[in-house]
């Protein structure tokens, strides 16, 4: 920068010339009280406007004078499914199959009925012990970690937050009030302790002829195991996060739509309030919907070996009717040796069809 002698402080602002590492100059006017540090301010907010992408204004005046071409042209929409929302329309599909598969195992109303029993047993929730261990390794009571995973779903960093802000709470050792005690592991258990091999064996057979078995012990079985399942079903409906939904509440919300809007968004609390302020897609009826069932995709997804084992296994369809409702324990799901495995088939046929 070269300047007169005589002008060096003649003004009271003065014009630097900058020069950066990659070639970039300009002039910059500074005043007399400017100091290093707001110069290198300013050089960084100008560093950051030349990097800004155009917006639309300056496209448009940028290319104001060009011609337009190939206006015929059709864009090919992509459609681009997100798995989770899939995942839902596929185990109500799937349920359903499962339900009428396990109608023909002879053994399917007894095992179902001691889960049932077992669900109704007063013993302790299933834990997620991955969870467990990292709570308490960071020092937090057992007895405590287990409270506050139950209470926020088995999310670790949700479990976290609620233990540092209840830490001086007198009642923070307190069991759980009306507290839904029956753990749905010790129910799939029950589910699992004898399954017919046979079932299992015959699996890709009955898929093919289920339309063809209409006897009535059959169709006496299947009643009531459609009770059985109902009674399932009461207890694994959903339950909104207490803390969202008193957030959503205090925005003005009515109470029906901030659970609505935490069921459609599994419990996530920002999820449900842009929910809650934009156009309401998906609605709750929509959650009930299955898959198409004659489309490539569930086709697929049934005509998988060990999915079709899976489907014989009571433990599965309990598996599905808790992922249904509670979708965060899908995880917990994943991790089962033997629901798992049908869940990664799943997963991996979904994946394989929509990116074709």
């Amino acid at each position: 920068m070269f300047v007169q002698e005589e002008k060096i402080f003649a003004g009271k602002v003065l014009k630097i010339h900058i020069c950066t590492m990659d070639g970039t100059e300009w002039l910059e006017e500074v005043t007399e009280d400017t100091t290093i540090e707001k110069l290198k301010e300013k050089c960084l907010k100008q560093k950051k406007q030349d990097n800004k992408a155009p917006d639309k204004d300056a496209i448009l005046k940028a290319t104001a004078s060009l011609t337009t071409r190939h206006t015929d042209r059709t864009v090919t929409q992509h459609n681009i499914r997100d798995f989770q929302t899939e995942l839902r329309k596929i185990l109500v599909s799937l349920i359903e199959v499962a339900q009428k598969l396990l109608a023909l195992n002879p053994d399917a109303v007894e095992l179902f009925k001691k889960a049932n029993a077992m669900l109704d047993e007063d013993e302790e929730d299933r834990v997620d012990e991955t969870a467990l261990q990292q709570l308490t390794e960071m020092g937090f009571p057992e007895s405590r970690a287990i409270k506050a995973l139950r209470l926020n779903h088995m999310s670790v960093t949700q479990a976290m937050e609620w233990l540092i802000e209840h830490v001086d709470d007198p009642s923070v050792d307190a069991p759980i009030p009306g507290h839904d005690s029956s753990g749905a592991a010790g129910a799939a258990a029950a589910a699992t302790a004898g399954p017919s091999t046979s079932a299992s064996a015959s699996g890709p057979k009955v898929l093919r002829s289920l339309s063809s078995q209409s006897s009535t012990e059959e169709s006496s079985r299947q009643d009531e195991l459609t009770e059985i399942f109902k009674r399932i079903r009461r207890k694994r409906e959903f339950r909104p996060d207490s803390r969202a939904v008193i957030a959503l509440m205090e925005m003005g919300f009515d109470e029906k739509e901030v659970v609505d809007a935490l069921r459609v968004n599994n419990n996530q609390q920002d999820a449900a309030c842009e929910w809650l302020l934009g156009d309401r897609k998906p609605s709750p009826e929509d959650m009930d919907k299955g898959i198409d069932t004659d489309s490539p995709l569930f086709q697929a997804i049934l005509e998988n070996p060990v999915v079709q084992l899976g489907l014989t296994n009571p433990k599965t369809l309990l598996a599905f009717e808790d992922m249904l409702e509670n979708p965060l324990n899908s995880t917990q799901w994943m991790n089962d040796p033997e629901t798992g495995p049908v869940m990664l088939q799943i997963s991996r046929i979904f994946q394989t069809l929509n990116r074709t």
